[in-house]
This record gives C-alpha cells, sequence and structure tokens, in this order.
C-alpha cells in the first residue's frame, strides 16, 4: 500500500501536463514529469523541415565531424533534432556553446556535450559576447541556422574577426496536434501547458485559440515569456531558471486545478 501513499505525496499527482516537443528531449520532460507523478502529454507542436540548402549541411556536418571548427553554435532544441536525425558526429576538438537550457538539455538529451551556456543573455546576441570575451584569438566557427533567423550570432562574429561558416539547418513548420488533444486542451483536462520557446508560444496560441482560464501556462523564461504574450498567450508563471526541472517546478507550486471534478465528463 505504500506505494499509493507515495504517489500522492509527488508534487504533480493527478495533473496532465502538455509537453511540446518530441524527440529526445521531449522524452527526458516526459521522465521528469512522471517521477513527480504527473502524467506528461507530448505532442510535438513544432518540428523541422528540410533545408533549402542540403548539399551545404552535409559537408558542413563532414567538415564538423572532421574537426574544422573550433566552436559550433546551436540557437535552438530545433537544430538539436536536425543533428541527431543526421547522425552528426560532433569531434572532441570541437567546442559546443548552446543559446539556454532548453538548447542545452536537448543537446545532453541527444547525446551531445555542452560547452557554454551564456550566463546572463539567452539570445543570439548574449551568446556571441560570451563567446568573442572567451576567445580573443580567430577561431573558426561553425553556426548553423534556421531559415527564419536574423544572421544576429554570424554577424557579431564576423565583426570580431572570426571565420564563421553559416549555414541554413531546417525551416521550422507547425505540427499540427490529434483533435482529441485539441479537444482536452479546450476542456481543460490538460491542466497545465509548458512553453519552451517563442516558436512554440506560437503554435499554442494558433492550435489551441480558447486555453480554460484554470489552465497553467508555464513559460520557460523571460524572453519566452514575452514571446508568449506577443502571441496572445497569458502566462501564468515563469521558471526562475530556464531549466526543464525550474519549469516543472514552478507548475507544481500551484494547487492542481478543479481536482474533483478531472473525471465527470
Amino acid at each position: 500500500m505504500n506505494t499509493a501513499i507515495d504517489h500522492h505525496d509527488k508534487p504533480l499527482s493527478g495533473w496532465r501536463v502538455l509537453v511540446p516537443r518530441g524527440g529526445p528531449w521531449g522524452d527526458s520532460v516526459a521522465a521528469s514529469l512522471r517521477e513527480q507523478g504527473a502524467v506528461p502529454v507530448v505532442a510535438p507542436l513544432i518540428n523541422f523541415a528540410a533545408t533549402t540548402e542540403p548539399a551545404a549541411l552535409e559537408d558542413a556536418l563532414e567538415r564538423l565531424a572532421a574537426g574544422e571548427f573550433d566552436w559550433l553554435t546551436v540557437t535552438s532544441a530545433t537544430t538539436v533534432d536536425v543533428l541527431y536525425a543526421s547522425r552528426a558526429r560532433i569531434a572532441p576538438s570541437t567546442r559546443v556553446a548552446a543559446v539556454g537550457e532548453t538548447t542545452a538539455a536537448a543537446l545532453q538529451a541527444a547525446g551531445y556535450k555542452v560547452d557554454l551556456v551564456p550566463a546572463r543573455d539567452n539570445s543570439a546576441a548574449g551568446m556571441a559576447e560570451e563567446l568573442i570575451a572567451m576567445e580573443p584569438e580567430k577561431r573558426h566557427i561553425l553556426t548553423l541556422r534556421a531559415e527564419a533567423a536574423k544572421p544576429v550570432l554570424t554577424k557579431a562574429l564576423l565583426a570580431a574577426g572570426h571565420d564563421v561558416h553559416q549555414v541554413v539547418a531546417y525551416r521550422t513548420v507547425g505540427v499540427p496536434v490529434t483533435e482529441r488533444i485539441a479537444r482536452d486542451v479546450a476542456s481543460g483536462r490538460i491542466n497545465a501547458v509548458l512553453i519552451t520557446s517563442g516558436s512554440v508560444a506560437e503554435q499554442v496560441s494558433l492550435q489551441f485559440p480558447s486555453i480554460p482560464d484554470e489552465t497553467i501556462v508555464a513559460a520557460i523564461g523571460p524572453r519566452t515569456a514575452k514571446d508568449a504574450r506577443r502571441a496572445g498567450l497569458d502566462v501564468d508563471i515563469i521558471a526562475d531558471k530556464q531549466t526543464v526541472d525550474a519549469l516543472i517546478a514552478a507548475v507544481s507550486s500551484f494547487p492542481l486545478p478543479h481536482a474533483a471534478d478531472e473525471f465527470a465528463r
């Protein structure tokens, strides 16, 4: 009988939480939620479509495996999905910079190392600033980005005198959720929605036009919260650190919405 008691001691016991990304990162978040007693609902809202420059990407990944770059910069978890799907190998001599904790966690979940996460500003500009401060000498840097992203990082690194090879790695596309998940969000059966990036926020706003007031909308950081509000979402809580653990802890600070009528359908 002890297991039942333990289960109810878990902070998210009885919660259903929408995890907006799939892949190794989504799996690791789902596992963390289960440990807290929640039922994770993995519904990837964004994915990548092939780059319009496949030969350039293939060539860059071959050079990456061969150790031709001092640094690889990764500015989104979707870039990690591309690396993972391409079975990309990062040479041991190449250091890896991740723009923020979501991206760093995605890299680690996919089996890649992380050498730098900006301490202050989790943006392309913030990452450029820290890399430039760390590397006064000219370095060979590979920057992978989304087709729609502005080349902020590349421009800053070039201006600082680095040798930068920029490749468009993917196009971001929305992934429609199943009717059942859409219904579960609209009815309030899903108690919390995790917002982990601006592109996820856009898809949440687009695909779930009427999120009930009692559903907790949790953003992984101030920048993501700002993007979410710009997309028209009401953000209930922002994680105090840009980590999955902090995001889950933020959600668990709330009581379970309408627990009594959860299954009164």
